[in-house]
């Protein structure tokens, strides 16, 4: 569905996390700022592929752009220092021009869900990833402490860039991490399922986007899980 929406910047926020008016002050003031986070990151990039197309650029600028792939888009690979130039110049470009998403985070208080994490990635990078609980090892005591001491969690609040620098839609399928289908466990009259699902669309689905993390405050996340979450002040 995603793939099928015609338009430059897209949000996208979770049906359940839903205010009155009198509240949504910050949910839109902080909409705005990661949109332009993300609009400010993407013409970057945008200058820096039209650089790479010309041809016309120094070894310093090369570094520049590597810096900014590393330290703007968190997306490092350790044997970049082992590539010759005409390769180096090729992964910069492989890395800038992809869709990009800028996420919103909120401080960690205990709530269900994912959260953001370093990953490492099949093609040797270690990138910015939104993972879920159910992504993670829970036998692994190291693994299950990291993910319960998480800082941060997902309140699903995400800016979308899908066209790349020419004014071309990406095919979003091709940013799709097949490998990170996992098992979840539903219940339904009672009964207990378990469910092999899809990558999901904010972790394996965008698996390959240029991902950056941006904290909001904790009064933008207001979350309906359960008929009890209305019981809350701010649903009142």
């Amino acid at each position: 569905n995603l793939n099928d929406l015609d338009a430059d910047i897209i949000f996208i926020k979770n049906i359940d996390n839903v205010v009155p008016d009198k509240l949504k002050g910050d949910t839109v003031l902080y909409k705005k700022l990661i949109a332009g986070v993300l609009v400010s990151l993407q013409q970057q990039a945008f200058q820096y592929l039209e650089r790479l197309d010309s041809g016309d650029y120094t070894q310093e600028e090369i570094l520049d752009i590597l810096q900014f792939v590393q330290k703007k888009l968190f997306c490092k690979n350790p044997d970049t220092k082992h590539l010759e130039d005409a390769e180096l110049v090729l992964y910069l470009r492989q890395k800038l021009n992809r869709p990009m998403r800028v996420c919103g985070m909120v401080k960690n208080v205990g709530e269900p869900g994912g959260g953001p994490f370093l990953a490492y990635n099949s093609d040797g990078t270690i990138s910015l990833q939104i993972l879920e609980s159910s992504q993670i090892d829970m036998n692994d005591s190291v693994s299950k402490q990291m993910f319960e001491k998480g800082t941060h969690f997902n309140p699903v609040d995400l800016v979308c860039a899908v066209r790349d620098y020419k004014g071309h839609k990406f095919d979003l399928t091709r940013y799709v991490d097949p490998s990170t289908g996992f098992i979840s466990y539903k219940s339904k009259n009672g009964k207990e399922l378990k469910a092999l699902e899809l990558p999901g669309l904010w972790n394996g689905a965008m698996s390959d986007w240029s991902t950056v993390f941006v904290e909001v405050p904790l009064d933008t996340f207001n979350p309906v899980k359960t008929v009890n979450d209305l019981l809350r002040d701010q649903h009142q």
